[in-house]
């Protein structure tokens, strides 16, 4: 099996082999034009599940795609995923809300935000009701994809290994949030 991978500069996808978050990084690498068709570009969230969800924000593929940049379209409606360490949430130094970047819904707040060393932003908890949580099979062992509960964007996926008081670690995507500080 293969997963998606958003390269660093968003312009390509590549399809890598193996299992977060020690992927190996000798994938093929698709152009921008490979985005449609028959590839990750042309998958959407409603193609991935056998029971389709019904959401607060619904948009056609073709509305998702004129909305947002490829990199986000392909994260957020293709579940693709940024390399690791390459996100510009991944370190962030002020007290703020972070929200869905397809929809706007708040989902995680810095108080919740915590350094995993896994590469992507992670955080402990999320905000109440925000996110649905679906099993996944992409790889050869069994996640779970959290997704917006409004919009039904891909996220990143929620482990059980969280240093907290929670347990959880959600690791999420930069390209899948906006970030809004707020005043002390």
């Amino acid at each position: 099996y293969a997963t998606p991978v958003v390269s660093p500069d968003g312009s390509r996808l590549a399809r890598v082999a193996g299992d977060h978050p020690t992927m190996p990084w000798d994938a093929t690498l698709l152009d921008e034009a490979s985005l449609s068709g028959t590839t990750l570009g042309s998958v959407t969230s409603a193609d991935r599940y056998d029971t389709p969800m019904d959401y607060d924000v619904v948009k056609s593929d073709e509305q998702w795609r004129a909305e947002l940049p490829g990199d986000r379209y392909a994260v957020l409606r293709g579940a693709a995923t940024e390399p690791p360490f390459t996100g510009s949430l991944l370190h962030v130094d002020h007290r703020g809300v972070f929200s869905c970047a397809g929809c706007g819904q708040e989902l995680f707040t810095t108080d919740q935000k915590f350094d995993s060393g896994c590469g992507w932003p992670s955080f402990d908890a999320c905000e109440p009701g925000t996110i649905i949580e679906r099993p996944d099979h992409s790889l050869l062992r069994s996640r779970t994809e959290i997704l917006c509960a409004r919009c039904g964007g891909h996220l990143g996926h929620v482990f059980d290994d969280g240093p907290t008081a929670t347990g959880l670690r959600y690791c999420v995507n930069s390209l899948a949030l906006e970030f809004a500080p707020v005043e002390d």
